[in-house]
């Protein structure tokens, strides 16, 4: 008869990848150390080999190549039984009820889960909105992982076979100091800007690859070296007079440029936008739940 890993057995090896540390992996777990220890011992024995190095206790724990494979596709298991789990929660017709875990870029969060939160709470009462901000890339890695159920990024990304919905669009805008607006001529043209004058997030933001691509700047010398790490600080530098970029019109609708001496402009490229859709693993039982979601996103945007 063959012998499976139990998925006990694989969230004692995740967590122990996590903490590095066999008694904050069991404090987690909620289960003695010895137990945890043997868990993972017992999935060495099957797998047939070590799945980290053993050294002594004061040394940071390795894991070899085969565990650090063990733990890529016990996440994704982990991922798929939580989503079989789910089930009973559709068979019972509880939909938009419970706890969602939502993850959402920081080039949207600020100006969306605010009301998204509001909206929800008055629509279904039963079903509690748990938030986190962070990365596109670290997001996926939490969605694949089953720590989040569901996204709200800027589209087009890669999303690695997961399931998604465009649920609006946000056009882009240029905003330019006011001093600046007056020696630039409308519409605006990129061989008019100064070379270094435009500013952008940086890469690890998405937003920046849209901006970029939406709005037709290829010219890379007009590209100031400096990155910002929020759009609260590519307004600043550009009221200073700094030079210019772009800024979704969902920020400026709540508030980002005010009492700021800026002039918003329309960019070179037509109707240049960012789409907004959401993401889920395509194992999840909740795809009402999420459509439902999508179809509140889309009346806010």
């Amino acid at each position: 008869m063959n012998k499976w890993p139990s998925l006990k057995q694989l969230h004692y090896l995740v967590t122990l990848h996590e903490t590095r540390h066999f008694s904050d992996a069991a404090e987690r777990c909620f289960v003695s150390q010895s137990t945890l220890s043997k868990g993972i011992q017992n999935l060495e024995e099957l797998i047939g080999c070590p799945l980290y190095e053993k050294k002594d206790k004061k040394s940071p724990l390795v894991f070899t190549q085969a565990g650090e494979m063990v733990v890529q596709q016990g996440r994704e298991l982990l991922a798929k039984g939580q989503d079989l789990v789910e089930l009973g929660s559709l068979c019972q017709g509880q939909v938009m009820q419970g706890q969602l875990r939502i993850g959402c870029i920081p080039t949207i969060a600020p100006f969306l889960l605010c009301d998204l939160v509001q909206e929800v709470n008055a629509r279904y009462p039963n079903l509690t909105l748990l938030l986190r901000e962070d990365t596109t890339s670290n997001l996926l890695t939490a969605l694949r992982h089953g720590e989040l159920d569901v996204l709200i990024l800027a589209l087009p990304v890669e999303i690695d076979g997961m399931q998604s919905k465009v649920v609006g669009q946000d056009p882009f805008r240029m905003v330019i100091s006011r001093n600046q607006a007056d020696g630039i001529p409308v519409p605006i043209k990129y061989d008019d800007l100064p070379n270094e004058s435009v500013f952008l997030l940086e890469k690890e933001h998405c937003l920046t690859e849209h901006a970029v691509s939406a709005c037709k700047l290829t010219a890379k010398e007009k590209i100031n070296p400096f990155s910002a790490t929020s759009l609260h600080t590519l307004v600043q530098m550009v009221a200073n007079g700094l030079g210019t970029t772009f800024i979704p019109q969902m920020a400026i609708e709540h508030g980002l440029l005010e009492n700021q001496n800026l002039v918003v402009i329309d960019p070179p490229g037509q109707q240049a936008h960012r789409d907004i859709g959401l993401v889920w693993r395509p194992s999840s039982s909740r795809t009402e739940t999420f459509h439902q979601l999508a179809d509140v996103v889309s009346e806010l945007l």
